[in-house]
């Protein structure tokens, strides 16, 4: 199952540093694959996502999720 994320990119400088959104409602997901386009602090985005399977993470920031497909404004 997906849903649709719309927010802002912001870069989390936790150990190795990873991507995330956080969308209009404060909610912070951690995007285990962002495309190289959307790598922009700021950058605002509707995203598609569905829930990462994950077994482990070093980040202790949002909630992991995939995105499936993007657009940009």
């Amino acid at each position: 199952m997906s849903k649709s994320i719309k927010g802002k990119v912001t870069y989390q400088d936790i150990g190795t540093g990873c991507w995330g959104i956080i969308d209009e409602a404060g909610h912070e997901w951690r995007v285990v694959n962002m495309p190289e386009q959307l790598k922009f602090n700021g950058k605002k985005v509707i995203v598609r996502a569905k829930a990462a399977k994950e077994e482990f993470s070093a980040f202790m920031w949002g909630d992991p999720i995939e995105i499936v497909s993007f657009s940009t404004s």
